[in-house]
């Protein structure tokens, strides 16, 4: 992506201290447009959230829950499935050193460094943060009602026509 993000809450390090209250942001109807955009949405009609935040040695901690109305094209269909988010966060934000790992080698995971975020050691960006918490919270593969009975339709088989056990279920019931 290039330039500011959509829904961009710039928040520098110097103000984390002073934030000792919630704070409460919302993306406007014209961020909300651009960021439907960008993560092939039908529509977002709602995406915001409440925080607090803490500095820790090395981090900065965001805390807090994000809400957001909005619908996804069906994959079958393609018509809007709508959905509603409300889910709590916790993100860690880390001064990003630029330090590559070596070739071949793999960056091991555990719980708490899922939701670890790089930033420059100036500023973090909330808004950048909720819409990507946005988007890790929707459904995978949103499906219509009507989605089995179009892929059906279409000749498409299920699960359950298609698998191995299916074929030699279909030998036995012709003996």
């Amino acid at each position: 992506m290039t330039g500011a993000p959509e829904f961009s809450r710039i928040v520098k390090v110097d103000q984390v201290r002073r934030m000792s209250v919630e704070t409460h942001i919302a993306a406007d109807a014209a961020e909300r447009e651009a960021l439907a955009r960008r993560f092939g949405l039908s529509s977002l009609d709602r995406l915001e959230a409440d925080y607090g935040l803490t500095e820790e040695t090395d981090a900065i901690l965001a805390r807090g829950r994000m809400r957001a109305v909005l619908a996804q094209p069906c994959v079958a269909t393609g018509e809007p499935v709508p959905e509603t988010i409300y889910t709590d966060f916790a993100l860690r934000f880390v001064v990003e050193t630029g330090d590559d790992l070596p070739e071949g080698e793999e960056l091991e995971l555990d719980a708490q460094d899922v939701d670890t975020i790089g930033y420059d050691g100036q500023a973090i960006d909330m808004g950048e943060a909720i819409a990507e918490t946005m988007a890790l919270a929707m459904t995978p593969f949103p499906r219509a009602p009507d989605a089995d009975s179009y892929l059906k339709d279409a000749g498409v088989l299920s699960e359950e026509q298609a698998s191995p056990f299916a074929a030699l279920l279909a030998l036995k019931d012709k003996g």
